[in-house]
């Protein structure tokens, strides 16, 4: 699959990230993000690609032990979000089509003229942004190519050997790859509509709800569906094709990172695709949906219309697991055939959901005055919601001040309580202790709010948030984003896919006065027995110097885990996520595919991420006594810091 060795993280790096005690180094980064080959680039990034695992060795070089991916599903052409996509299907955009052309364990199912020819067609520009709409289109003439010389070249031996395999993940994924791809045929010819806006006359009526048929209506629907599959069957044979491809390529990655020591995370997103919903609407609320309160990061909220499972689903009549955890279930495990650890969006989602009526013509109004689904036991605009009410009306916020959506408004719990509030982590929890997982491969998405019910369920799992650290309010000691009042179990970052890039920010800051608010802050987080005025003078002169003070920040932390999002190493100053808004370049920034080379000249100029410069001000911000005891350490990572920007293998 690669003829690149293996990679060998610098021993004074590892040897810095123990003293430090730091359990794991992980790089965030989505896979459209990902650098490509010259010879292979469709002008969309993949983990399979010759570039990906090029960035995924020089991750591993570096020191980092994970790879945080975003949800990998299938996206459509005129949405690239991950958290839109499918929960069970992966992304067809990610297969290597050049391992299709030129490996002969795939017997030559894609000719090398074709790649040839849509390499060249890429639009031209400076490969910044991932030209979305070509790529989604050349991927869909791919399949039918790929697939024309599949059925040319399974009576070969190569070719018979593919199809066997092929009709094993076919029968072992059967439960979800048949209704994806009756989904995506139906939708196509609909024009990619979401399916609640799909025709509603004649035979078309149908569609719909062609998979969970109203009373009456069993027979006519599977008749439909009969005369679907047959009219569309080329489009499902191509489906489960590309399908059984990029499953493939996604197991071959993990053998190849984990044996390099890089574990791979993924994504549980809170969203859901309107595949997943048009076949199991049935699990969830059919008069609310799932949104984000106001906050201070998103003071008007967020109406994210996704669908909310219907807590009446969680349990069967003698206790057992019902189709609503049965679902998560089959969810999770999934994903635990497929990665390592497990990144959980928006836990809130699974424990306390924010929710909103759907009955309201405006989503915004809606999510504003929505409630907590278990938490509102009496609001009169929400009479529907009483009835999954878990804490009694004493256990609430006496103050009628109190917003409805604040951490404070369920202000106490009773430990049969917690549990209940915690059915579908316990399910979660329990799926990742059962494939060998622990907390170190839980990662908790809990941002700007912690409702009192969301802070018990994670103590009462041991389990820790997120700290992002650019968005601390250094005027507030006890804030939760500063880095000092992290836990070990925590996850921290200076920002992720949702916040700019920290280089932005540093030279936002420059000339006001919150350089020189942030200078004195990190100066005394990294010199508490040393000169620390001296270091605030020195950071607040060089923007670059201020970025590496604020990531050894996160180093000299207490929390066990740290994160980095690949434009926070590479020193990218370009936003990949805008939240909150649509935006025509969200989803689509790129690693450029001589990042090798410009890193290291970033490391040159003090313009990128120089790690060991960075662990040796958090290893000093131990105190001088310690650093005399790791002066052999400190002395190899200052050496490593000059080698890095001058080559950074």
């Amino acid at each position: 699959m690669t003829n690149l060795p293996t990679p060998r993280p610098a021993p004074a790096v590892i040897a810095a990230l123990e003293l430090l005690d730091k359990h794991r180094l992980v790089l965030a980064i989505h896979d459209p993000s990902l650098p490509s080959l010259p010879e292979e680039d469709l002008g969309r990034g993949s983990p399979y690609g010759g570039g990906g695992r090029d960035f995924l060795h020089f991750a591993r070089s570096l020191g980092f032990d994970g790879i945080q991916f975003g949800p990998q599903g299938q996206v459509s052409r005129s949405n690239p979000s991950p958290y839109d996509s499918t929960l069970f299907s992966r992304n067809l955009l990610n297969i290597d089509l050049q391992a299709l052309a030129e490996d002969p364990e795939w017997a030559g199912i894609l000719t090398p003229d074709w790649l040839d020819r849509a390499v060249a067609g890429k639009p031209e520009g400076d490969g910044r942004l991932v030209p979305h709409g070509y790529v989604f289109d050349t991927y869909r003439a791919a399949l039918k190519a790929l697939h024309r010389r599949f059925l040319a070249v399974r009576d070969d031996p190569r070719g018979a050997a593919l199809a066997r395999e092929l009709a094993e993940f076919q029968a072992r994924q059967q439960r979800w790859l048949a209704g994806d791809a009756l989904y995506f045929a139906i939708a196509n010819q609909y024009g990619e509509r979401h399916y609640r806006h799909w025709p509603s006359g004649g035979e078309a009526r149908y569609d719909a709800s062609l998979l969970r048929p109203p009373p009456g209506a069993e027979a006519d629907c599977a008749r439909r569906r009969a005369e679907l599959e047959q009219t569309w069957a080329g489009h499902l044979e191509r489906y489960v094709l590309g399908q059984f491809i990029v499953h493939r390529q996604h197991q071959a990655l993990r053998s190849l990172a984990n044996g390099w020591g890089l574990r791979l995370y993924a994504d549980l997103q809170v969203g859901l695709s309107p595949c997943d919903e048009w076949q199991r609407a049935g699990l969830y609320l059919q008069s609310y949906r799932l949104g984000a309160p106001p906050s201070r990061t998103n003071p008007e909220g967020q109406p994210w219309g996704y669908g909310v499972l219907d807590p009446d689903q969680y349990r069967g009549p003698e206790g057992e697991p019902g189709p609503a955890l049965g679902f998560l279930h089959s969810r999770v495990e999934k994903l635990f055939e497929e990665f390592d650890g497990l990144r959980i969006d928006h836990p809130h989602g699974l424990i306390c959901p924010w929710v909103y009526r759907t009955d309201d013509p405006d989503p915004l109004h809606a999510v504003q005055t929505g409630a907590r689904l278990f938490d509102s036991p009496d609001l009169p605009d929400h009479p529907q919601l009483a009835r999954y009410c878990i804490p009694r009306r004493d256990q609430l916020s006496p103050d009628p001040a109190t917003p409805r959506y604040a951490d404070d408004w369920v202000r106490e719990l009773e430990p049969d309580q917690v549990a209940r509030y915690s059915a579908l982590l316990d399910a979660l929890v329990e799926s990742v202790r059962a494939h060998g997982g622990g907390l170190d491969d839980l990662v908790c998405e809990v941002l700007s709010t912690c409702p009192y019910p969301l802070m018990r369920v994670m103590e009462r799992h041991g389990l820790g948030r997120f700290r992002v650290t650019q968005k601390a309010n250094l005027d507030d000691p006890a804030d939760v984003y500063r880095s000092e009042n992290a836990e070990p179990a925590d996850w921290i970052m200076v920002g992720n896919h949702d916040t700019p890039p920290v280089w932005a920010l540093a030279r936002q800051w420059q000339g006001t006065p919150a350089l020189e608010r942030q200078a004195r802050y990190l100066a005394e987080r990294l010199r508490p027995d040393g000169d620390a005025g001296a270091l605030a003078q020195e950071l607040a002169g060089d923007r670059h110097k201020l970025v590496h003070a604020k990531v050894a920040d996160i180093f000299a932390s207490p929390a066990r885990h740290v994160s980095v999002f690949f434009s926070d190493l590479l020193g990218m100053e370009d936003s990949y996520n805008r939240p909150g808004i649509v935006h025509e370049e969200n989803w689509l920034l790129r690693v450029p595919s001589s990042f090798r080379e410009r890193y290291a000249e970033g490391c040159r100029s003090g313009a990128a991420l120089n790690l060991p410069r960075v662990l040796v001000l958090a290893l000093r911000a131990r105190g001088q006594s310690f650093a005399r005891e790791q002066a052999a350490v400190l002395a190899e990572l200052d050496r490593l810091a000059g080698w890095w920007a001058e080559r950074p293998d």
